[in-house]
Parts: C-alpha cells; structure tokens; sequence
C-alpha cells in the first residue's frame, strides 16, 4: 500500500525554480490574454457586450438642486468574463439573471479596474427572453415552493445565486453564509456522494468484464467530469475553482505516493490557480475559501495522530473559531445563534445531499419548515465590524503556527478573545 504521506513534492531548490519558471510563464500568458481582452474592450469608446444580470437593486440619491432621484444598480457579468456595474431607469422591470445586450462606455478604465470589477455608462439594447438550462432549472426549484425567500435560499444553494441583501443579513448572523453561498465545502460533499454512487454499480460491472480496471481511476474521473461540467454550468465560482483543482490535484499526488495534506500543497496550488486566473487575486470568496482550507490543514499538522472521531468532532469547531475574524472584518454580524454555526456545518453534510435528492424528485419543499425556521430566527444581533488590523494580526500568527506551535496556541488565544468579547457584547 502506498505511503501517501512519505514524500514532498518538491525536494530540492532545482525543483522549486523550476515550477516557479513555470508558473511565471503561465501567469504571463494569462495576463497577456487578459491584456488582449481589455485591449478589445477599451480600444473604442464605447462597445456592444452581452451580460447576464447577477445583481439588480433600487438606489436612491440625492441631487444637486435637493431633489431625490431613484435608479437601479446592476451588476453584470459579460460573455468575456469580465464583472461590472451599470445604472439603469427606476422604471427596468426585473431582469435579475436574464441576459442583455448591452452599450457599455468603458473606454476609460484601466487594466487594474478591469481585472477586478468596474463601473461603466451603458445602455441597454435588448433583453432577451431566452428559456436557457439555467433559467429552467431555476424554474424546477421554484415551482416547488410557495416562499420567494425559500426559493431564493435553494437558488443560491444549487445554482451560484446571488442572495438579497436581506437574506444575506440573516444568514450572515447565524453565521451560516458558507452553506448558503456554494463553494468548496459543496464540491466535497458532492464529491463523497458521487462516489458512493459509483462503488457498487461499478465494482459489478469491473468483475464481470474490466478486472484490469482501476476502480479508483475510474470512478475520480468520472467524478472530476459531472463535477466539472456542473462547475461551468455555474459559469466557473471562484470556491468552486479553487476546490475542483485541488481536487485534481490532490489525486495526482495521491496516485504518486505524494503528501496531500501538506502546505506546500496548499501553495503550490494556489499558485497555480491564480496563474491561471490572475483575476482571482481579488476575489474575496476566493480567499475565505483558501483560508478554510489552510485551517484544516493547519488541524492535521498539529492533530493528525488523533483518532478519526476526535477529528470529526473537532475539526467544525476549529473551522468556526479561526475563521470568525475573517467573517467579522467582512460581514460585520454576530449573534447568540452565531455559534450554533458549528452543529449546522455538521448537520448540513445531511442536509445538502437531502434536499438536492428531493429536488431531483419534486419534493423539495418537504425540508421548507427547516429554512423558514431560519429565515424565521429573531435575533438580537449585533452590527459592529471587525477592524481589519485584528484580522491582519491572525493572519501573521496563522503563517507563524505553520512552523510553532507556541504561536499555534498564542493564535487559538487570541481567536478566543475575540470569540468571548463579541459574546459578551451581543449578550
């Protein structure tokens, strides 16, 4: 049996320079692409895009002569990849995640602001009343609830959805948003289902007429296939990115008897992603996902000789402890029921698989008294942003745990704190 766990990728400086060539080359023909496209973009004053409308609102401002003046915010994803906001009459009729053509003026951005996510003048051409694979799907889901916010909670769940603000709040104070908002966590859980899909029906089949077949092989390629193909049918997450390469490559090494649960694993792999996409670097979704996954690594660095259970019982409260100051810099909100996070991510590997099952089927609605209990919760929440410095402090002391342990226990200490001062100041 192979020892996975026995050899490092990169043993020697030779190696390191080399990936490090390599990775530099990539990232150079991907900015060389992305320069192509913003060339083409800004090269005229204005251009014809086509967008999908991720985000649609209503904001109000006041004019110079006093005078309140309403209009609808989008945020708009092109063909091209590119992200961006616009402005259109109060009186658009909903056109959330329809796809439009567009007039954008965008001849003035930089490289800097296309990479991430700009503001541009537009006009809007023509909508289009297109019945796309999306739009059906979505469609499935909703005939199956009588509650828009219910709706809205599975649309986010299973199609990448932006949920509204208002929900966003709630979730936010149970501290659920990672179930909410689909991301790496989802992937693995579809990931062991799929698998248990393809034992049986496969080992059947392999003693019958492919002895010579790898069951493992066979069923992660399959696997990788529905994953990746239910990835670009989402238009590409960020999380769900970030998941599906270190999925590849963690079996790549798994199959060479190399470390999987190492960091530089983790790093390599990062690298390699955003070498790649360049435009993840400012991804925030990206990162909180990245940071998920170096805690849990961080766990089995310092905990891995504890037994099975230990870890399963373990890993939600570590998970939750060091990553609350990363959800308290961004979102701001905390609760009583916040804690309660920890259960809720356990009992939500139950949950996920279920209610995708009943979906398949039409039932969905059988687990809506369970979301409207959430949508539901009276919360005495509070509203208090994180200052940033305090997350830049964990960070230094996450890096510093990577190699000791006494900064791994200054680190639980100091997450610790500020778990019991948000406590004490929601109680």
């Amino acid at each position: 049996m192979k020892n996975i766990e026995s050899i490092e990728l990169l043993s020697s400086k030779r190696d390191i320079f080399t990936l490090l060539a390599l990775l530099l080359f990539l990232l150079f023909l991907s900015l060389s692409y992305q320069y192509y496209k913003y060339h083409e973009l800004t090269k005229f004053d204005s251009q014809l895009v086509n967008a999908v409308v991720l985000k649609q609102y209503t904001k109000t401002k006041r004019t110079k002569k006093g005078k309140l003046k309403r209009y609808e915010v989008l945020k708009l994803r092109s063909d091209d990849g590119f992200t961006f906001y616009t402005t259109a009459s109060k009186n658009l009729k909903n056109i959330k995640n329809k796809t439009i053509k567009l007039e954008i003026w965008a001849g003035k951005i930089s490289f800097y602001e296309y990479m991430r996510t700009f503001f541009a003048f537009s006009k809007i051409i023509k909508i289009y009343n297109e019945n796309s694979l999306m739009n059906r799907v979505s469609n499935a889901i909703a005939t199956q609830h009588k509650d828009k916010n219910v709706t809205a909670v599975y649309e986010a769940l299973f199609l990448a959805k932006p949920l509204p603000r208002n929900l966003q709040i709630q979730f936010s104070n149970l501290g659920i948003s990672h179930l909410i908002a689909i991301s790496g966590f989802h992937l693995g859980v579809l990931s062991f289902i799929l698998f248990l899909l393809l034992k049986y029906p496969h080992k059947f089949l392999q003693n019958r007429y492919f002895p010579y077949r790898s069951y493992t092989k066979d069923s992660f390629t399959i696997t990788a296939f529905i994953l990746l193909t239910y990835m670009l049918f989402l238009s590409t997450p960020p999380s769900l990115l970030r998941a599906f390469i270190m999925l590849m490559v963690g079996f790549i090494l798994y199959e060479r008897g190399m470390k999987i649960i190492s960091m530089q694993t983790l790093g390599i792999t990062i690298l390699l992603i955003l070498a790649l996409f360049p435009k993840l670097l400012f991804s925030i979704g990206f990162w909180l996902s990245v940071s998920g996954v170096f805690y849990i690594f961080l766990f089995f660095i310092y905990f891995k000789h504890y037994s099975k259970v230990k870890q399963f019982l373990l890993i939600p409260f570590w998970v939750y402890l060091l990553m609350l100051p990363y959800s308290l810099t961004i979102f701001g909100n905390f609760s009583l029921y916040h804690p309660l996070s920890i259960l809720y991510s356990t009992l939500f590997t139950l949950f996920y698989p279920l209610a995708l099952f009943l979906h398949l089927f039409g039932f969905g609605n059988l687990l809506d008294p369970i979301v409207n209990m959430l949508l539901n919760a009276n919360l005495n929440a509070l509203q208090e942003h994180l200052n940033i410095s305090y997350l830049f402090v964990e960070i230094i002391l996450s890096l510093l745990s990577v190699f000791s342990r006494r900064a791994l226990w200054l680190l639980l200490i100091y997450v610790g704190s500020i778990f019991v001062y948000f406590i004490y100041n929601v109680a």
